[in-house]
């Protein structure tokens, strides 16, 4: 629903914001085709038909920069052929699982992964994070979901692994807890929302109850997955902005902004200038 970004999400998705000049779900459907994958399934809600317009033809904007001169390069990766994507509309909120479960006549019988766009991973260049656990899948196969290392604190936010042995960046998955009472997590490992999963996973869905939340948990699904086919999570290399907070959101452009040729070092003086603003207030 996009609440905490009211009143930008009355009329705009959360998944279009941009994080300077491209929208979070473009980041992920590059995220995605880096890493080789060929059809992308989107599941929305009622409000969203903007994400479906984003991915189509933009005659207009096209045409006028043609007219002009313009490079149109800005537009790369923006527009779907039909076939490659699948738009597919979860009627309730009842939980990230029952979303995934909404796609289950598109997967079929092949393993799928899935990207929840508003946790922005930024990888180093070419090794995105599906990158990197396409990589590990291909070694290992089964069940693969991304880890990532917090404080203990921020542990009851998230889906948390209960590790056994590791090997580098691989850590077996013994157990999935989600959104663990304070003090009570198997580790610091949370799911920040990028796995690579079995068909099977949509069969357990299909009679999946209610769990944190109210909501059908894919974590649970995925918990009574563990033991029966290989289960690892990954760690990933790389830098996580929760985008879905006001806070990682800024976070996710400043830090971009600053990477930037054509407008990073503006963007460095200008936050500078700022924060020698702010001392100096905070002084008089």
């Amino acid at each position: 629903m996009g609440t905490r970004f009211l009143p930008a999400t009355k009329s705009v998705p959360k998944e279009l914001l941009p994080v300077v000049d491209r929208p979070l779900i473009q980041y992920a459907v590059d995220e995605a085709r880096e890493a080789g994958i060929e059809q992308m399934i989107f599941i929305t809600g009622r409000g969203k038909g903007a994400i479906e317009d984003y991915f189509d033809m933009a005659f207009e904007a096209e045409a006028i920069q043609r007219e002009r001169g313009k490079d149109l390069s800005a537009l790369d990766g923006t527009r779907l052929a039909p076939g490659d994507a699948v738009f597919l509309r979860q009627q309730e909120p009842l939980g990230l699982g029952h979303a995934i479960w909404c796609a289950r006549d598109i997967v079929g019988s092949e393993p799928f992964a899935i990207l929840l766009p508003d946790e922005f991973m930024k990888g180093p260049a070419g090794r995105g994070c599906l990158k990197q656990m396409v990589d590990a899948y291909e070694e290992v196969g089964g069940n693969l979901v991304c880890a990532l290392e917090v404080p203990m604190a921020e542990t009851p936010s998230y889906g948390v692994i209960d590790p056994g042995k590791r090997d580098g960046a691989l850590t077996e998955v013994k157990g999935l807890v989600e959104k663990p009472a304070p003090g009570t997590a198997p580790s610091n490992l949370i799911l920040p929302g990028r796995y690579i999963l079995q068909p099977e996973v949509m069969k357990i869905l299909e009679t999946q109850e209610k769990g944190a939340g109210g909501e059908i948990q894919l974590t649970d699904a995925m918990a009574s997955m563990i033991g029966q086919q290989p289960f690892h999570g990954v760690t990933f290399e790389g830098r996580r902005f929760d985008c879905g907070s006001k806070a990682g959101y800024i976070e996710a452009n400043l830090a971009l902004a600053f990477e930037r040729a054509d407008i990073g070092d503006h963007v460095r003086r200008f936050a500078a200038a700022e924060l020698q603003g702010n001392w100096l207030d905070r002084a008089a």
